[in-house]
């Protein structure tokens, strides 16, 4: 069967967003409710003249118009954020082997994934609805897709097996906000026909629906059997066989004793095996031995008797050292040992429990089943083995993914505000200083807080490499003259007890980063590596140029095909255990004790790896040393030139003009709007977008500069700046921001002479960099 091993994990990602579907009538409903009882109780308090009822009906008034607005701000969250998990979920299934489509409640397809809009390619592009796509596979496909979307409503797991004219098709439907559905579609051509390649077998093998009729009998079945039986119950003389059992077999020669093995097929089919057990126990092994299903012979203490050949060739088992099962195997949730003695005693419905092999290197897991068994009276058990290293490794990724997407938000979030409240400190201390010199006793007193002030911006800077939300400046960096013009600072970095060597690839590429931003990179692990080596050591530094012909699997991350520039550093220092390697990239996790870190370091590196579109893996051994290894894909060609804030050193001008200032902080609009009138521009000041088109709507007023924010309470930045200059062609922008976002960068290009400038500045840097957007 011709199946992408990705399958499951993606079906468990679906569930991101079902919690987020849902009727809004409810919340509109209370919403509503809440109004009218708080206009009751307002209007019972306006009209009554008893004090004693008035100010009760007010208050309560007042408290239902606060528990409303609750409501409301907690609807529009909950709306964006399944707004922003659809769009997680889009980029997962993007490129998705199965066809994974967006439809309404009617079945119109509004989005569609790479496989899927493959399939309406070939269909000549003119089918509009999911039912249209599939009428060529099976009849009435209508019914089916609205049986599952009734299921997937009602909360029931939506997915049905359906045997077409092609061949098999797994359906699944998951809801989406706004009565919208995702449907994801699996083809299983190699299953059309039951039983395919059977007859090659020499074992007895059948598959069987859930009724119990036989859709398919290989040779060595029949052979068996003396003819193609029907159903399950004409072949068996025990009533309702199970998995793992010794059953007797209605034989053309006689009742013959099997061992029965089951797999499960697609859809509600199953496919049995029978291992003849012979009157002489010492014939059973070899017929086990060649069973093409893992298993493993248990015995009532969860010692393994017997393992065949698939089982250990994907346990990595020894024929002759077998041992108990929880030394080959550790549990994820409990202890295997309870686990199997739970089983052995029936208190487990299904007896199945994806369990991490401890031998063999890096992570593996198996999806273990159970059977019980009974052989000679004595009880055991009869585990079935399958690989589930591929589905754990991606529900890992999906939840790796969506924690690191949750501080990223939190950190983004937490580093914009901090920014503004910073430039409006910053900026309050610059009026200040204007007005006192250097003998005035506050004087250096405003120093420090403006210093302290940029020192905080520092580490808000930090946490927007880390949420990948900082401005960054990518330019073409050449890595050989990059490092060495940094390899004088890292010398006295890392001092006289550490050696330091850098060595290149002769044929290494350019890649194309922030420059600043990428040396940050390189001296914070150097710092790191410098930290774990106190007694001294030998820190590497090496370039390599890797092509990639496949893709590239490490830490549960898929480094695509291509060409990569490769930085690594290495230490011989005292390495890092797999518990501090599994959290060194989070913020403010730190191995140093109190006082001699803030742990954003490395946090820092992983945001501006990720945001320049790279990879970062570690790998370390206690005693031994780390070694950090960085994936930037190869540049080539170079890079336009674009329009950059002025240095912080530059003098301060006095200029003339029309400033429109959009921001929606009131301090910062407050110190922005008094520095630029000190400097002679006349300021309208604006707290919002429209506020700012309502001023333009008067074709009197002219401007010369629109300073503006970009993230805003409704209509945003470059939104609204796009508007105005359709009837304003020739004035220029300025954005600020305390980052920027993923779409400004794009949205900067577009908009002619626009700059950008980012939080939190200084009087002098938003001062000059109107005037030379003025002239």
């Amino acid at each position: 069967m011709d199946r992408q091993p990705e399958g499951g994990a993606v079906s468990r990602a679906l569930s991101v967003l079902s919690d987020a579907a849902g009727s809004p009538g409810g919340g509109a409903l209370r919403q509503r409710l809440l109004l009218a009882a708080a206009v009751g109780a307002g209007a019972l308090a306006f009209v009554s003249e008893v004090p004693s009822t008035r100010w009760p009906a007010l208050a309560a008034a007042l408290t239902l118009l606060l528990i409303l607005t609750f409501v409301s701000a907690a609807r529009v969250l909950s709306r964006w954020q399944a707004r922003r998990q659809e769009g997680a979920l889009r980029q997962l299934v993007q490129n998705d082997a199965a066809l994974c489509l967006i439809t309404d409640a009617l079945g119109e397809i509004g989005w569609h994934n790479t496989a899927a809009e493959a399939r309406l390619a070939a269909a000549g592009g003119n089918i509009l609805t999911l039912a249209g796509m599939l009428n060529d596979h099976f009849a009435n496909p209508g019914a089916v897709l609205f049986r599952l979307q009734r299921r997937a409503e009602s909360g029931t797991p939506a997915r049905e097996d359906v045997v077409t004219r092609r061949g098999h098709l797994r359906l699944s439907a998951t809801p989406l906000p706004g009565g919208r559905f995702l449907w994801r579609i699996e083809e299983f051509l190699d299953r059309g026909q039951p039983g395919r390649g059977g007859d090659s077998l020499s074992l007895p093998m059948l598959v069987v629906n859930r009724a119990g009729v036989v859709l398919y009998a290989n040779e060595a079945l029949r052979r068996l059997a003396g003819s193609r039986p029907k159903r399950l119950d004409r072949l068996f003389t025990d009533p309702a066989p199970l998995a793992g059992e010794v059953v007797t077999v209605s034989g053309a020669d006689g009742p013959v004793r099997a061992l029965l093995a089951e797999i499960a097929g697609p859809g509600d089919r199953r496919e049995i095996y029978l291992v003849p057990v012979p009157d002489r126990p010492a014939a059973a092994p070899a017929t086990f031995e060649d069973l093409p299903v893992a298993l493993l012979r248990l015995d009532g203490s969860g010692t393994v008797l017997t393992a065949n050949r698939a089982a250990r060739e994907l346990a990595g088992l020894s024929p002759d050292s077998l041992s108990e099962m929880h030394e080959i195997y550790e549990g994820l949730g409990r202890p295997v040992a309870d686990w199997l003695g739970d089983a052995m005693a029936g208190r487990l419905p299904e007896a199945a429990e994806v369990l991490k092999l401890r031998a063999g290197e890096g992570e593996r897991f198996h999806h273990v089943a159970l059977r019980r068994i009974v052989e000679d009276g004595r009880p055991g058990l009869i585990a079935v083995l399958t690989d589930a290293t591929d589905v754990k490794t991606l529900e890992a990724q999906v939840t790796q993914g969506q924690k690191m997407q949750a501080i990223g938000l939190l950190a983004g979030g937490i580093a914009h505000d901090f920014n503004n409240l910073l430039t409006a400190i910053s900026g309050h201390c610059d009026l200040l200083l204007l007005r006192h010199d250097l003998h005035d006793p506050d004087y250096e007193d405003l120093v420090q807080i403006r210093q302290n002030a940029y020192r905080a911006a520092g580490l808000v800077g930090q946490l927007l490499s880390y949420s990948r939300r900082q401005t960054l400046k990518p330019e073409r960096i050449d890595l050989p003259e990059v490092l060495a013009d940094i390899t004088h600072l890292l010398n006295r970095l890392v001092g006289e007890r550490i050696s330091l060597s850098v060595t290149h690839d002769p044929v290494i590429g350019a890649i194309r980063a922030d420059r600043r931003h990428f040396e940050q990179i390189v001296v914070n692990l150097v710092v790191n590596a410098r930290d774990a080596m106190p007694l001294g050591g030998t820190i590497r530094i090496e370039t390599e140029a890797v092509a990639l012909a496949e893709p590239l699997q490490r830490d549960r991350a898929t480094v695509p095909v291509g060409d990569w520039s490769v930085i690594r550093v290495c230490d011989t220092g005292t390495g890092m255990s797999q518990e501090v390697m599994a959290r060194i990239f989070e913020p403010f996790f730190t191995t140093k004790r109190p006082g001699e870190g803030t742990g954003l370091g490395l946090a820092n590196v992983y945001g501006i790896v990720k945001q320049s579109g790279g990879f970062i893996f570690v790998d370390s051994t206690p005693g031994e040393g780390t070694c950090f290894t960085l994936y930037f894909p190869l540049h080539r060609g170079e890079e336009p030139r674009r329009a950059e804030a002025p240095a912080e050193t530059a003098p301060p001008r006095i200029g003339q003009g029309v400033v429109l200032l959009v921001e929606d902080e009131a301090p910062v609009r407050t110190f922005a709007s008094r520095a630029l009138r000190m400097r002679g521009f006349t300021v309208i000041e604006a707290a919002s977008a429209e506020d700012a088109l309502k001023r333009l709507d008067d074709p009197a007023l002219e401007v010369d500069v629109f300073v503006t924010d970009v993230v805003m309470p409704g209509m945003d930045g470059p939104s609204w700046v796009r508007k105005a200059l359709e009837d304003r062609p020739n004035v220029r922008v300025i954005f600020v921001s305390g980052y920027a976002e993923d779409s400004l960068a794009e949205d900067q290009l577009r908009i002619p002479n626009s700059v950008f400038l980012p939080k939190p500045f200084s009087l002098n840097d938003l001062t000059t960099t109107v005037h030379r957007q003025m002239h």
